[in-house]
């Protein structure tokens, strides 16, 4: 166990890096298997979701390589088609290994998920959307097993745009004689980059980054190498955490438009914002101004910004709206904003939220992987000195938040408990 000790009131300032993406790594981590051969991968990020997933696979039998560049799976010898229970409990995002694993060897036996509880995220919508394929399965109480002989053509419609069940559908689907139109699919940039990363393969997946994608089943994949795109959730928090500490930030390896939503509301909010091809200066006085924000499907404003951002408009001047219309338990951290003095009213997928001038250090619990970050920036912006418990959910998708704000002038000691 560990935790974060920062005092706050520190001015945040300087150049940092955004390391790659964890929702981008994750699903093209899963796709590695999909090649029988040899994926050399880039910018992948050093954080525990990331290491639990590479588990999978190598309890699955591929052989990974870790060197100073690149990550490196080969799964040539990978025979296993089920996913280890203890692994499957730790990381809900593992359940898109399903579909990998159904498109080389059409079968794969799992327990149901794990991972943050920040909503019921049904894999009702996976399994239902499997069937429409031409999968069968078997369920139990703790067991689920999926088989076909091949995947079959047909349109799915989503109803709702979900990121985790367009990716399986993308991946059930790469391999074989279909085609497969995934209709109301999820246009976040992780899916476009899931898809590039498959036609790199030698895949054939079109219309990714829209709401309508086509699969058209290939024989074969080849050997890829290929780089990962930059995390712009941890662009928007160090982004958000400077706003909040009258600060200015110079942020490299960053894509502007993933996260055009979020530069709005900053610019909304009193901060400066200054946009190159792959770099964002933001520039703040501390003075901010509340606003109203509402969580959409991409290019909506991102849930997973949502808990940090709601810090920012803790201390914002006049009263702010925040509206969580993607996962109905998202607002658990703001019981621990409390602690540190916020003013906040939750009715059902809404929270009110009154400024106020400061706030100040306390003892408090990370609840979830994005509420945990949202208590280091209000750490980091408090009077006093803040202690933050149960960091693992923040390290399961953040690589180096700590060291990185520490570098912009922040003071963060991780600590170990005995």
């Amino acid at each position: 166990m560990y935790r974060y000790i920062i005092k706050g009131g520190t001015r945040i300032q300087g150049e940092v890096d955004v390391s790659g993406s964890k929702n981008a790594s994750l699903p093209i981590l899963a796709a590695s298997i999909l090649n029988n051969g040899i994926t050399k991968l880039y910018n992948i990020p050093n954080i525990d979701d990331v290491k639990i997933t590479l588990e999978i696979l190598s309890e699955l039998g591929c052989k990974i390589e870790n060197t100073e560049k690149a990550t490196i799976i080969d799964s040539r010898n990978m025979t296993k088609t089920t996913i280890p229970d203890t692994l499957m409990r730790k990381l809900r995002s593992s359940i898109i290994i399903a579909g990998a694993i159904l498109s080389r060897f059409k079968e794969v036996s799992f327990t149901y998920p794990g991972g943050c509880e920040i909503g019921t995220r049904p894999i009702d919508l996976h399994l239902n959307n499997f069937k429409k394929i031409g999968i069968k399965i078997k369920e139990n109480t703790s067991n689920i097993e999926c088989k076909c002989d091949r995947i079959e053509t047909n349109q799915i419609q989503l109803d709702i745009p979900s990121v985790g069940a367009t990716e399986n559908i993308m991946l059930a689907s790469v391999l074989g004689t279909h085609e497969i139109t995934i209709k109301n699919a999820a246009m976040e940039p992780e899916i476009e980059d899931l898809a590039n990363f498959l036609n790199k393969m030698g895949a054939k997946v079109y219309g990714a980054g829209t709401n309508i994608i086509k699969i058209i089943g290939v024989e074969k994949l080849r050997d890829v190498s290929y780089k990962i795109i930059p995390d712009r959730i941890e662009a928007g928090t160090l982004l958000i955490g400077v706003a909040c500490c009258s600060g200015n930030i110079v942020l490299n390896n960053v894509v502007p438009k993933h996260i055009r939503s979020m530069l709005y509301k900053l610019a909304e909010c009193g901060c400066d914002i200054y946009e190159e091809e792959n770099k964002i200066q933001l520039k703040s006085s501390g003075k901010l101004i509340g606003t109203e924000i509402k969580t959409m499907p991409y290019p909506g404003f991102p849930t997973d910004l949502q808990p940090i951002f709601a810090t920012l408009l803790a201390t914002g001047k006049g009263t702010s709206i925040v509206t969580e219309n993607i996962f109905e338990n998202r607002f658990k951290y703001m019981q621990e904003l409390k602690r540190m003095g916020a003013k906040i009213t939750i009715e059902g997928r809404t929270a009110i939220i009154k400024g106020v001038n400061k706030l100040h250090g306390a003892e408090v619990e990370s609840t979830d992987l994005r509420g945990g970050a949202s208590l280091v920036i209000a750490g980091i912006s408090a009077k006093g000195i803040t202690t933050v418990n149960k960091i693992e959910h923040i390290l399961r998708g953040y690589e180096d938040l700590d060291k990185k704000f520490n570098i912009l002038g922040a003071n963060i000691v991780r600590e170990q408990v005995i």
